[in-house]
């Protein structure tokens, strides 16, 4: 099959040109940057330069790399701006537009699959079910990053589609070899300052990388069209359980780590997190609305649809994945 990646070069969508390119499919991917096109042809992929940011200008031409669609069988949608602070205009711009333009984009080109790589985090917020799947209401996100990821699912969900079938998967907090999303963990634990909510005990749900990109091959073949699916590594457990040996293979020791109750916890973080998009602070305070759902709210996701409709099944176990980042 031949494949056309966006956010070839990145964690993620690294990981998934490599996987592609191993099973032996013929793999496009989108590069910006001349490291990015370096990353993509190391990694055995066509490097497409480009940028995402081209489509949806209004009064712009289409962007040239767009022919590249014409030739996919399928697409495979990676590329985000992501964090976890700033307006809903800023991902509405960064994210939305480009990823609506382009599924129009791979509509007219007569693609026969795009898959969206969304995010769990859509229904973290007001929904606040310990245990979610594709049938729980979302509810609103308490970040721009998921509510503005929300409204794409939703945007794409009920679009033109004529032969293009639609795949949504939403991955939890996606880890492994390369990661980048602990970097300001460790830095908060190294100065001192990190904190548990109920020493550690509430549950989370996490993906590997690896797993994750064996999800999106199966999703160039199977599952249904406008189908929604969580996947994840399918062992939640205590936050403090994850983030201990996790933080470890950075040489980061947690075992001293104070603890905060959640009744203390969740109204500072109200306060903070109100106060500071009030004075439109560019950067997030110490605690937030979505620092506390993640840590100190139970959450996990039933894969029982990826499991029958895609034919999931989560290969590298937490032990592997951790095995891998301590040798690396």
């Amino acid at each position: 099959m031949k494949v056309f990646v966006t956010g070839g070069s990145g964690f993620v969508g690294g990981a998934l040109v490599h996987r592609l390119v191993a099973e032996g499919h013929e793999v496009m991917a989108l590069a910006r940057s001349g490291s990015s096109i370096q990353r993509v042809r190391a990694a055995g992929a066509d490097a497409v330069p480009g940028d995402l940011a081209e489509l949806g200008r209004a009064g712009s031409p289409a962007p040239i790399w767009l022919a590249k669609v014409r030739e996919a069988d399928a697409v495979v949608h990676v590329a985000a701006h992501m964090e976890f602070w700033g307006p809903d205009s800023l991902f509405e711009q960064a994210n939305h537009v480009p990823t609506v333009a382009l599924h129009a984009a791979s509509v007219a080109a007569g693609v026969r699959r795009f898959v969206l790589i969304s995010a769990a985090s859509v229904s973290t917020g007001s929904q606040r079910r310990p245990v979610v799947d594709e049938s729980t209401p979302d509810g609103r996100p308490n970040i721009a990053y998921s509510r503005v990821k929300l409204a794409t699912e939703r945007a794409l969900l009920k679009a033109h589609s004529e032969n293009t079938e639609l795949v949504v998967l939403r991955p939890p907090f996606i880890w492994g070899r390369g990661m980048t999303t602990i970097n300001e963990m460790v830095k908060v634990a190294e100065a001192g300052r990190f904190a548990w909510i109920d020493h550690g005990k509430h549950i989370v749900d996490f993906v590997h990388v690896e797993n994750l990109a064996g999800a999106a091959i199966l999703a160039l073949t199977r599952g249904r069209h406008r189908g929604v699916y969580y996947v994840t590594d399918g062992t939640p457990m205590p936050i403090r359980d994850f983030l201990t040996p996790l933080l470890a293979t950075r040489g980061v020791d947690l075992s001293k780590s104070r603890s905060v109750p959640l009744a203390m916890a969740a109204p500072m973080a109200a306060m903070m997190d109100r106060t500071a998009r009030l004075l439109r602070r560019k950067t997030a305070p110490p605690l937030t609305n979505w620092l506390v759902s993640f840590t100190g709210r139970d959450r996990s996701y039933d894969i029982t649809a990826a499991r029958r409709g895609l034919g999931y099944s989560p290969d590298v176990t937490v032990e592997k994945g951790l095995a891998e980042m301590s040798f690396s």
